[in-house]
């Protein structure tokens, strides 16, 4: 790919429409280039206070042009200039001009090496004339760029996936071709069964349910239950009946006490407390 550099020099502009009702207008100059297929580039001027209808920058600046782009008429200048304001940027107009016709009148000098000054004029929004503008632009040599690399395809989800049956090459089963065969259909797993003495416990007996383990009988450490009827004592129910009263007039006084403290709690914090 064949690009050049481009030199602008934005000089000044005169006689452009006025946008601006109270106050004088505070303009700059926002320049483009469109068309180039890297991408659009843009740069502007500083603003030119209280400048009003004729602002003055004399700003250079430098864009990079694609060579080919430009010679087939692809490429265009863009100048446009807007009023700075503090309640929103107002747009004043515009100047567009082709890249190529710049390089025609360029080739007319000395094969393009020496700066040209041209003035061009400025269309309002409503595409009538108002303003002209003033630039300098000077081509650089010719240089080629390496064009980037393409970025890699990506796979859509869509597009089918190679799958291999088990025992062919490629496949991501354990089985080698012509060696073991798989299992067979409807095994449910897709390993050798645990055997013992690898680290596994041994299988539970058939017979004794979900627990693993045998119930207890008797004679084997187990001692058999058996009911004992118990003994009655009047001492003994007195006994049982104080200490029950006892027992429960001291559980109601804590109750008690704690509702008197949560009574309290609420009424330091009051209704509606955010937690």
């Amino acid at each position: 790919m064949e690009c050049r550099t481009l030199d602008i020099n934005i000089k000044r502009a005169y006689g452009l429409k006025n946008v601006n009702l109270f106050s004088t207008m505070d303009v700059y100059a926002v320049v483009s280039i469109s068309g180039d297929p890297r991408g659009k580039s843009k740069q502007r001027t500083p603003v030119a206070k209280d400048s009003g209808s004729d602002p003055y920058w004399n700003y250079p600046m430098k864009f990079t042009i694609d060579e080919a782009a430009a010679q087939s008429n692809r490429l265009n200048l863009k100048i446009k200039f807007v009023s700075s304001r503090s309640l929103g940027d107002r747009k004043i107009g515009k100047v567009v001009v082709p890249i190529k016709r710049l390089l025609d009148e360029s080739a007319k000098g000395d094969e393009g090496k020496s700066e040209r000054t041209l003035t061009f004029s400025v269309r309002t929004l409503s595409g009538k004339e108002k303003g002209t503008v003033e630039f300098s632009y000077k081509f650089g040599e010719k240089y080629t760029v390496q064009a980037p690399p393409p970025p890699p395809p990506i796979m859509k989800s869509s597009e089918p996936v190679t799958a291999y049956p088990l025992g062919y090459p490629g496949s991501s089963s354990g089985y080698a071709a012509g060696g073991a065969h798989p299992p067979p259909a409807g095994t449910a797993y897709a390993y050798p069964p645990p055997q013992q003495g690898y680290g596994y416990p041994p299988p539970p007996q058939a017979g004794y349910g979900y627990g693993g383990y045998p119930p207890p009988q008797q004679g084997h450490g187990y001692a058999p239950y058996k009911p004992q009827r118990p003994q009655r004592s009047g001492m003994g129910g007195m006994a049982l009946g104080a200490g029950a009263g006892l027992l429960g007039g001291l559980l109601i006084g804590d109750m008690i006490s704690d509702v008197g403290d949560s009574m309290a709690y609420d009424a330091d914090f009051g209704d509606g407390f955010d937690f």
